[in-house]
């Protein structure tokens, strides 16, 4: 029987670990691997995080130890999300790490998250250079990370089909743009603010927030809003019922390395999509069958106003979307990312 101990950053409730580590995790658990599974912080934490309350100290020194002792009595073979130990030196990691063969995992570009500490900002890449291999969410990863690792795979954030396929769709009455994410990156809505306010003035249109109801004291003067808590049992049949995702970004570093995934999850609920052409968006969207990528404002705002005056080119944009989708599912890359780990750990076994 194959031991594996994946380390998260997040329990379920973060999307990056949920549709990456724990998605993988529960199918390896099907086929008899022996699976432990380590989360950084808690949904406490995360809640915490999300609202952005003051961090509690005691709370995340308690993490750390915990996360020391799991290390120690992990199995040999391990998957991270990122790192082990956050914002602590790569020194750390090497000791803990020496006698286990790792797989790193990233979905966005969080070398920008260290970029001006001294003493981190070379983490990632030490990381990197002696790990046994690293999965990647994208293509702006993949180029950097091949620099450092040759044994690096590429794995997008992977939507689950069935949980898509198995909801009734029923539209919303009005016409609705759908944006899902968490309430830090609330603000690439709030970038594009003059959008809305400026398609509001010619169009019946709601703007679908699914993140949190607390961002209702930031909704955007004259946008008629309408906000939803995510949860894993609303996701699917809220996205289903809306018309037109949207995913605007800034072009800054850590927006090209994100992985996309809110298109992934439009496309699996067959919504054409309207993104900033940055990063991975350029592969998710194939423009003229599936969405749109404007650049600027009044691209964006002739993008939607097509969507929601031409029927027949939404349905045939809707309907792409829908074939899309399983080229970034689970239901495709499960047998990749199992065939990935079991040669790089049966390789390092031999040794």
């Amino acid at each position: 029987m194959t031991n594996l101990s994946f380390f998260t950053k997040y329990p379920t409730q973060g999307a990056t670990s949920r549709y990456r580590s724990f998605a993988f995790a529960s199918r390896l658990a099907e086929l008899n691997y022996n699976i432990e599974i380590n989360s950084f912080m808690d949904i406490h934490y995360l809640n915490n995080l999300f609202a952005k309350k003051p961090k509690n100290k005691l709370h995340i020194f308690l993490s750390y130890c915990e996360r020391f002792f799991a290390v120690l009595r992990s199995s040999d073979n391990l998957i991270i999300e990122r790192e082990l130990f956050p914002y602590l030196p790569y020194g750390i990691e090497k000791w803990f790490l020496k006698d286990k063969n790792y797989i790193l995992d990233y979905d966005d570009n969080v070398w920008e998250d260290y970029r001006g500490k001294k003493m981190l900002k070379k983490k990632y890449d030490y990381l990197v250079e002696n790990a046994a291999a690293v999965i990647v969410g994208n293509d702006y990863l993949e180029e950097y990370v091949r620099k450092l690792n040759p044994n690096v795979i590429k794995i997008p954030t992977v939507i689950n089909l069935e949980s898509y396929q198995n909801v009734a769709i029923h539209k919303f009455d009005r016409f609705s743009l759908v944006w899902i994410g968490s309430p830090i990156t609330y603000r690439y809505i709030e970038a594009f603010a003059s959008v809305f306010q400026t398609l509001a003035k010619t169009l019946n249109y709601d703007l679908i927030i699914i993140a949190s109801k607390t961002l209702e004291n930031r909704a955007i003067p004259g946008v008629s809003m309408k906000f939803y808590d995510w949860s894993s049992e609303t996701e699917a049949t809220l996205l289903k019922q809306s018309h037109v995702g949207i995913m605007p970004l800034s072009t800054d570093p850590f927006s090209q390395g994100k992985s996309g995934f809110k298109l992934i999850q439009y496309q699996a609920a067959g919504l054409p999509s309207v993104a900033s052409p940055v990063g991975e968006n350029r592969t998710i969207i194939q423009e003229g069958m599936n969405g749109f990528l404007p650049k600027k404002q009044n691209e964006w705002i002739d993008a939607i106003t097509q969507l929601y005056n031409n029927s027949a080119l939404y349905t045939e944009y809707s309907e792409y979307a829908l074939q899309n989708a399983y080229n970034f599912s689970i239901q495709k890359y499960f047998p990749i990312y199992k065939n990935f780990i079991d040669s790089i750990f049966s390789v390092k076994s031999k040794k």
